[in-house]
């Protein structure tokens, strides 16, 4: 879909879960094309933001706008998903076509669908195998070829990459970035602010408000970050990316080593 305005936009959007507010007159916008990243606290209200802009959270006040027509798909934390259940990687990316069909079995054209979904993310000789057989970048594309199966115009992601090692982490972001570049809009939350978020074009940081938003360098500086997070962080540039250091982890690592030293003068 190519939109003369914002795919979507939320202005001045709060949402509550009771008497608590978990948004609070949050401003955002994604364009076609765009790939933005949303970074926070745990119980920053990250995959609220999300949950809004799907339309199964409704702001309390404030408005939320879609663009006529556009096609949303959402993929889940792999964390909460029950790999157990007994159903293949065909079967389980099927299920994206559940609604409208008219027979319970797929067809053939559904079958080559998803055939050329798989074939896309790299999993095609996966379709037959059982998805608790499955590494966590396996799952994650999976999951992936169930959304892509919708043709959606906005992709949401919540935290893509947690739980996954660090080559697992790049292969899901060279992914995204290729979807990214064949014009998908993209829309996710992470934890990973040196691994993921530092690589994205835009950058949300969020903790019940919107504290910063831009590219990387602009909005991952120690001051954004202190506000968004509540503790001190350091930022450095290398390669000319930032990157953030936790300073609580590294009084940490001082204070071990100190005691390192001092056992090791007994």
């Amino acid at each position: 879909m190519t939109a003369p305005g914002p795919l979507v936009r939320l202005d001045r959007v709060t949402c509550r879960y009771g008497d608590e507010a978990v948004l609070v007159d949050v401003d955002l916008a994604v364009g076609t094309g765009e790939f933005v990243g949303v970074v926070g606290p745990s119980g920053s209200g990250k995959t609220t933001l999300l949950r809004t802009v799907l339309g199964t959270v409704a702001p309390a006040t404030g408005t939320m706008h879609r663009h006529p027509g556009l096609r949303v798909s959402y993929v889940p934390q792999v964390e909460t998903v029950n790999w157990n259940f007994p159903v293949t990687v065909d079967e389980c990316v099927l299920m994206a076509r559940v609604r409208g069909r008219r027979l319970p079995w797929p067809s053939r054209a559904e079958r080559e669908e998803v055939a050329s979904v798989l074939e896309r993310l790299g999993i095609a000789e996966l379709g037959s195998r059982h998805i608790r057989e499955l590494s966590g970048g396996q799952q994650q594309r999976v999951f992936l070829a169930r959304a892509l199966l919708g043709r959606p115009d906005l992709l949401l992601l919540d935290e893509p990459t947690s739980g996954v090692d660090v080559r697992t982490r790049h292969e899901v972001l060279h992914l995204l970035t290729d979807l990214n570049e064949a014009g998908l809009a993209i829309l996710l939350t992470t934890h990973d602010l040196n691994g993921m978020a530092a690589h994205l074009p835009t950058l949300v940081c969020l903790n019940r408000e919107v504290i910063g938003a831009g590219p990387p360098r602009a909005v991952l500086t120690a001051s954004v970050l202190e506000r968004t997070y509540g503790a001190r962080m350091e930022v450095l540039h290398h390669g000319g990316m930032p990157v953030v250091v936790d300073q609580y982890q590294d009084e940490r690592a001082k204070v071990v080593e100190l005691r390192r030293r001092e056992r090791r003068a007994l």
